[in-house]
């Protein structure tokens, strides 16, 4: 005899977003939302973000921008995805470089080297291209982004996306460079903790061009009823491994000719 399927548990979408909210405040982790619902999918996630950042707003927050995650090819496959993540970068969560930025305020953080787009005007209609990302970005800036889990493990993907992707903060440099004066798919850096190397990468291995991440990104939001708009700053995703970080600890991501970021915890 068949047996009756079990019926997934009811998600209260508006508590789930207050409990992130409580966590990420507290800086304490709190369970996966797939430990009750391990069928949650990415829509529901996406709409629990959404939730989450509406209250921030209506909190006195803005944002800056958006952030792109799992980029790498082998990742998505070993996740089960076609497509990156994607997250909304907060206003009060950018830094300079050089930043001393409190330990305290994350839960367990990581740091990543990346490059952020600074767009130079809307992008909003569907089907934007690498090009038209490029014609549309005013600078590429050397970046740093510390992403921060506010769910314990075991999780899945679309715990990650319901927590705004694991966006924590970003670091930018100084310098800016125009996106047609650099060769910005292969632009390498180093990642250091405390004076030693701990990762190197190159920006090709985030579908093969980050601005083919940026376009990803574009017509994502063009999908979900958004654009990208003049002024936002753009992570396009993680060169190497994300390394963890702690209090005392001294990250700098080296990008030969084209400088380095800093940041204390």
């Amino acid at each position: 005899m068949l047996e009756t399927p079990v019926p997934s548990q009811r998600l209260d979408m508006h508590k789930v977003a207050e409990a992130i909210l409580s966590a990420e405040r507290n800086a304490k982790s709190m369970p996966p939302l797939s430990g009750e619902r391990p069928d949650l999918t990415l829509d529901e996630a996406y709409g629990i973000q959404k939730l989450l950042n509406d209250m921030r707003l209506k909190q006195g927050l803005r944002f800056a921008g958006h952030k792109i995650g799992l980029t790498w090819r082998s990742t998505q496959i070993a996740c089960g995805l076609t497509d990156p993540i994607r997250g909304r970068i907060l206003g009060n969560s950018v830094f300079d470089s050089g930043a001393r930025i409190p330990a305290a305020r994350f839960v367990k953080p990581h740091i990543e080297m990346e490059l952020a787009f600074i767009m130079g005007r809307d992008l909003d209609r569907p089907g934007a291209t690498i090009d038209e990302a490029l014609q549309a970005t005013e600078h590429v800036v050397p970046a740093l982004e510390v992403v921060d889990h506010r769910m314990a493990p075991p999780r899945i993907v679309a715990d990650t996306v319901a927590d705004n992707s694991a966006f924590a903060a970003v670091v930018l440099s100084e310098r800016r460079f125009r996106p047609e004066n650099v060769d910005i798919s292969w632009v390498g850096a180093t990642l250091s903790r405390n004076g030693i190397v701990e990762e190197a990468g190159v920006s090709a291995i985030g579908m093969g061009h980050p601005a083919a991440c940026v376009a990803w990104l574009a017509n994502a939001l063009v999908e979900a009823g958004e654009r990208l708009r003049k002024g936002d700053i753009v992570m396009s995703g993680a060169f190497a491994r994300a390394i963890a970080v702690a209090d005392g600890d001294h990250i700098e991501a080296d990008f030969g000719p084209y400088g380095n970021v800093k940041a204390s915890f």
